[in-house]
């Protein structure tokens, strides 16, 4: 058996999967690309079809790590050879994998084409029956690799080369995102891009569809057409995911505007064709979504949480509580607005009322009890409507309580020494500061404190200034230093020790996890 050697790249990172995969033409030296993965549960799932002779995989991952997976991969696809990618303070991890059997490893931070190619190719010559020589092929791009790299953001040296193999003015990129389908997608991908092609190319439409390697649970397909055509183009892609959606009613799919530069490609895919498939959430009935068959983006103002808040302390329940729902409302109509910032909204919104509707009253703890309940169902729900019902659920779990509240004797004290809190916290806060301020003997105070609250003074101010200060790490750029001042914290060694005590994470470690939830949307 002769032939190319296949490749399976799993890494975490998109800029470092789509730098070895487009940094070389691999095939002229006797390599083949044959997919990507993000962790190594996503590559076990995609072995079987690959059947890859050598992975190159990253250590640290999520989901499944680069020393699980290959502990796994060695032991049902033994014949496989590893090369392990690492940073140099992730040794003990390597070491661990050599016990596994990787044939190698290279270090991220000097990774250079030349020595991943050398290697390679060592690694290649060991694999039995493959009988790989690094024989040097035509240097010409097919046709597939061009359009990999120019959906990876590469542009082509000869953009002529590549419109030969499209007689039309008029691209269209279509397809689905399958990563909600049961079962391995993979298995079935290429039956279902055949399926598509055969579809067009069987339509009295004059259209030239060609499959292109995306995201790997991702099917998406360029259509060369003529401009007059795009419109039918739209409605027979609607028409097979219609047919489709009895048997895949998880499939999503969309369909970008057309576009005449084919160098706007990867700008079209990002900016339109992913920002269309995010729009299931808010359409979960639309079976195939397209720009111009979507309804106008209304209008919404930013929710005033501030005075929300001011507003629920003074137990203005009713008017609070209505004010909320119509503005969710109005929201769940935006669909511009990613899922993940609509369900932030909700949960935010939540958590805020909790804090404030338990301040100082034991009987309104059930909130705080049940509250990881409808933030779990919100970040789990599928569509718009989902969220919501969930929401107004906790509202009228909220409205209940509330109105069957009534207040203690010497509540209406304890509330003014909290709003005096969550006004000041950012000043040098003392038991003494407060005793002065209300006219309190600091000794009574403190006793005071402990028996109309849950929390002692100490640990209640630290919670509304890490509340605070979470809140900073993720809608601005001052640095940690500059926040931990201004939430009220002289000692940034202590702010830091008490924002991992409360949150379970460093400041920086909590910044960087909310830029990475943002960078999957």
């Amino acid at each position: 058996m002769s032939g190319l050697c296949k490749i399976l790249i799993v890494d975490d990172e998109l800029l470092v999967r789509q730098g070895i995969k487009h940094h070389l033409n691999w095939e002229q030296h006797g390599f083949q690309i044959v997919g990507e993965a993000s962790n190594g549960k996503e590559a076990l799932e995609m072995i079987g079809q690959l059947s890859p002779d050598i992975i190159i995989t990253d250590i640290v991952m999520p989901v499944m790590d680069g020393e699980e997976f290959v502990r796994i991969l060695k032991t049902h696809y033994p014949r496989i050879e590893v090369i392990v990618l690492s940073s140099y303070g992730e040794f003990h991890y390597v070491r661990s994998t050599f016990q596994s059997g990787v044939a190698d490893y290279i270090l991220k931070p000097r990774l250079e084409t030349s020595e991943l190619l050398q290697v390679l190719q060592i690694t290649a010559r060991k694999i039995p029956g493959l009988n790989y020589t690094p024989q040097s092929r035509s240097g010409e791009l097919s046709l597939d690799q061009l359009l990999e790299r120019l959906l990876a953001g590469y542009e082509p040296e000869d953009q002529a080369q590549l419109l030969k193999f499209f007689p039309h003015r008029s691209f269209v990129l279509a397809g689905a995102d399958l990563s909600g389908v049961s079962g391995d997608p993979h298995s079935y991908m290429a039956g279902l891009a055949s399926s598509l092609k055969s579809w067009l190319e069987e339509s009295s439409v004059p259209a030239v569809p060609k499959a292109i390697a995306a995201e790997s649970k991702q099917l998406l397909m360029l259509i060369n057409v003529p401009q007059e055509n795009e419109w039918q183009v739209f409605q027979l892609v609607k028409e097979f995911a219609a047919e489709k959606s009895s048997g895949m009613p998880k499939l999503v799919w969309a369909v970008s505007s057309g576009f005449a530069d084919l160098l706007k490609l990867e700008s079209v895919y990002r900016e339109e064709w992913l920002r269309l498939l995010s729009y299931r959430f808010y359409f979960p009935d639309h079976s195939c979504l397209r720009a111009s068959e979507l309804p106008a983006v209304p209008e919404v103002p930013e929710f005033d949480m501030k005075q929300f808040l001011a507003d629920l302390r003074k137990e203005q329940y009713h008017e609070v509580f209505h004010r909320l729902r119509e503005y969710v409302g109005m929201a769940a109509s935006n669909y511009r607005v990613p899922p993940f910032e609509f369900k932030s909204f909700l949960g935010n919104a939540i958590f805020n009322m909790t804090v404030v509707m338990t301040e100082g009253n034991e009987r309104m703890k059930e909130l705080d009890q049940v509250k990881y309940d409808y933030f779990k169902a919100i970040d789990e729900a599928k569509s718009v409507s989902e969220a919501v019902t969930w929401m107004n659920g906790f509202l009228e779990m909220a409205e209940q309580l509330a109105e069957a509240h009534t207040p203690l004797p010497g509540e209406a004290n304890m509330r003014r020494l909290l709003e005096y809190i969550d006004e000041h916290y950012s000043e040098p806060l003392s038991l003494g500061t407060l005793s002065k301020h209300f006219h309190f003997n600091p000794s009574y105070l403190s006793s005071y404190f402990s028996t109309h609250n849950a929390e002692g003074f100490s640990e209640y101010l630290n919670k509304i200034r890490i509340r605070k200060a979470t809140e900073l790490l993720s809608a601005s750029t001052l640095t940690i230093s500059e926040i931990s001042a201004r939430v009220g914290y002289g000692d940034h060694s202590y702010f830091t020790k008490v924002f991992k005590k409360q949150t379970g994470a460093s400041p920086s470690q909590y910044r960087r996890d909310q830029y990475g939830k943002r960078a999957e949307l």
